[in-house]
């Protein structure tokens, strides 16, 4: 959604946890005390290095200085071990502070790197759509500050360019950043896609609105893929840089799957089944993403949860357990879409994007627990929370 500008140890569990592909087949099971016992220990040494000093009450953790929610023992433990992928993630949608942070690396302050490992984040693909003026020039000028933000706080940040670069990233202790483009248009030429593949591009949204390669979700007509679009589908094909089509509209969708020789991704959008907004996708599209191996990544944002009334993260769920249900587990994964402020505390809007009654800095832990008393087995929410992801990159970027 973002456009313009440069943003930008297990512990145990009591019993067998089950794989499931639906939600509703993870059996509750309440932890001895024995168990609460044992498994504390590790949690709050781990919490208390990362998050600052929770509360222990009776084997819940409050995380969060500012708040008073409280998460399971088994939250914080799925978080803690898993690689958590945000595949519209955005560090902050203060696009002054990090066009800073590009043209001067030495203001991303140390507490702003804490903020962002406290969120619970893995790894962020904080890619933008640039739509106005010279495309090309703007896509360069905002991977080149990437790449010169990723120099300057190498101790901080992993470069997530090969697959292994997850894993790293994760066992350093870094926050990983995973560039990436919501409008193709700076692919002047088919050589441009490499051209960008080596300045460490590795996901290109094909459109944001319509351009020459086919037709964006807000446009009133959609032609479908073009063939200048398909000749640029097929050299990411070739090259290893991923596909992403969350704001195609309907024709070019379709095309974009069925002409791809590897997995499609929707890196941040919703169920049009339960929300009728051009930007999310129908139930026929996300079949087809599922059968070709891809991922869809789910929003938070406000209009592509709910159409009216209340929206909260419950809605949001909602969304992954429809996906789940149509598709299997194995075909979902997150894309915010947002950052750790929201939209509407600092844009001010005369319509809401948030969610209510959310703190997005603590949207993943939140989004976990709420898979959690779903009852999703633990090793479908580790999927969720990026194992999806990271395994159909693995594939796209193969070469």
């Amino acid at each position: 959604m973002s456009e313009n500008g440069w943003p930008g140890h297990p512990l145990p569990l009591v019993g067998n946890d089950r794989s499931s592909t639906t939600p509703g087949e993870y059996p509750r099971r309440k932890l001895t005390d024995k168990a609460i016992m044992i498994s504390r220990r590790p949690v709050l040494k781990s919490a208390v290095v990362s998050l600052c000093a929770p509360m222990i009450n009776r084997g819940r953790f409050s995380l969060f200085a500012h708040s008073e929610a409280e998460y399971s023992v088994r939250t914080v433990d799925l978080i803690r071990r898993s690689t958590v992928i945000d595949m519209l993630g955005l560090l902050t949608l203060d696009y002054r502070k990090v066009s800073a942070w590009g043209s001067d690396p030495g203001r991303f302050r140390q507490a702003d790197f804490l903020r962002l490992k406290d969120s619970g984040t893995t790894v962020f693909h904080p890619a933008v759509g640039h739509t106005a003026g010279d495309i090309y020039a703007e896509s360069v000028k905002n991977i080149l500050g990437w790449n010169a933000f990723l120099r300057a706080h190498a101790g901080q940040f992993q470069r997530i360019e090969r697959i292994a670069h997850f894993k790293q990233a994760k066992e350093l202790g870094k926050i990983g950043i995973l560039i990436g483009q919501q409008n193709s248009a700076h692919f002047r030429t088919v050589g441009d896609v490499e051209r960008f593949y080596n300045l460490g591009q590795r996901v290109s949204q094909l459109t944001y609105r319509g351009n020459r390669i086919g037709g964006g979700s807000s446009d009133h007509r959609d032609d479908g893929l073009s063939s200048y679009g398909l000749q640029i589908l097929e050299r990411m094909n070739e090259i290893g840089m991923a596909v992403d089509i969350s704001h195609c509209g309907d024709r070019t969708t379709m095309n974009a799957i069925e002409a791809a020789r590897k997995p499609v991704l929707i890196t941040h959008s919703n169920c049009r089944a339960l929300v009728p907004a051009a930007r999310c996708k129908t139930d026929e599209a996300i079949k087809h993403m599922a059968v070709k191996g891809g991922v869809m990544g789910i929003t938070m944002v406000r209009s592509f949860v709910r159409a009216a009334g209340p929206v909260t993260m419950e809605h949001v769920l909602d969304h992954i357990d429809h996906s789940t249900k149509l598709v299997g587990i194995e075909h979902v994964g997150i894309g915010s879409d947002v950052d750790l402020d929201g939209r509407d505390s600092r844009l001010r809007p005369t319509r809401k994007f948030d969610l209510d009654g959310i703190d997005y800095a603590k949207k993943i832990y939140d989004l976990t627990e709420g898979l959690v008393k779903r009852n999703y087995s633990s090793r479908n929410i580790e999927l969720v929370l990026g194992g999806n992801f990271e395994r159909v990159l693995s594939e796209t970027w193969s070469v």
